[in-house]
């Protein structure tokens, strides 16, 4: 904090600090809380980044010891847009796939969109996704480990054996955050350690990211680094997701979105906004900004 800051403005910052404690702070809501204008809140957010106690995300902030969230309050924010980002993913699986689905709300999404599926086999370690396909008809082989909470997900030694045999051609990933190069956000060493093996052991890697998760990471000290040329499925309604959730907050508008997929197709990604088309090759149509 700077030495010349009002006390109303440092009292204002601190209180957000201890907000964003508790989970991500969209600006909205921010402003809300204080009841002060979207750039006061943004300015305060820039100051309190460039002090080093929070991170920046796609419309709003996370602090940098940020909690963990259950499966269930993730499975509640941005369903719209989740929902997209699952149907551009489900376009992907061809006839005879064996397709990798790592654990996360979005990655469960598209195991919905799966269920009717009896052409293919999806390998998975999230307990969401066997819950998804409990009763369809699509053949399941369970990744067998240790059970972690509270993102519901199998790893561990037995984990990374069981995927040392199998050669996905598609693999799917979810995140807590991103950063065009640094990789995969994780709150956990294990975890990072079994994304960077999925992402590399299948034909092609994709990750299921909402807007909300491009920016400034997710607040946890681990990443997972992924080959060169990983997919990203991104929403937001300048990528034809339709209109955004009530909770997806705000960057100042759709230009930010379009900066941030610039960003990471500049990084060697393979971005596919949702509601776009798989390019004839299978790879993804024009990239906005690019």
């Amino acid at each position: 904090m700077t030495s010349g800051e009002r006390p109303t403005t440092r009292h204002r910052r601190e209180r957000m600090v201890e907000l964003l404690g508790a989970g991500d702070g969209s600006v909205h809501d921010l402003a809300a809380a204080f009841g002060v204008s979207l750039s006061t809140v943004r300015r305060d957010l820039a100051a309190l980044a460039g002090d080093g106690r929070i991170t920046r995300t796609y419309g709003g902030a996370v602090e940098h010891r940020a909690a963990e969230r259950s499966w269930h309050d993730k499975a509640r924010q941005h369903r719209t847009e989740k929902g997209a980002i699952a149907r551009t993913a489900a376009a992907l699986v061809r006839s005879g796939d064996v397709v990798l689905l790592d654990a996360g709300t979005t990655v469960a999404r598209l195991a919905h969109e799966l269920r009717a599926r009896t052409d293919i086999t999806v390998v998975t370690n999230g307990l969401s996704t066997l819950v998804e396909l409990a009763d369809a008809e699509v053949e399941v082989v369970v990744l067998g480990g240790r059970l972690r909470r509270p993102n519901e997900s199998l790893l561990g030694t037995r984990t990374d054996q069981a995927l040392r045999g199998i050669t996905p051609d598609l693999a799917f990933l979810g995140v807590d955050g991103l950063d065009p190069r640094r990789g995969v956000n994780c709150p956990d060493p294990e975890q990072a350690a079994l994304k960077e093996t999925m992402a590399r052991c299948a034909r092609a890697a994709w990750v299921l990211a909402d807007g909300s998760k491009l920016a400034g990471g997710g607040g946890f000290p681990y990443w997972a680094a992924v080959p060169a040329g990983t997919g990203l499925i991104t929403g937001g309604a300048e990528a034809g997701c339709g209109e955004r959730d009530r909770d997806d907050g705000d960057d100042g508008g759709d230009g930010g979105a379009a900066r941030h997929l610039a960003a990471f197709a500049a990084a060697g990604w393979s971005v596919l906004p949702c509601g776009r088309r798989p390019a004839p090759d299978g790879g993804p149509g024009p990239t906005p900004g690019s």
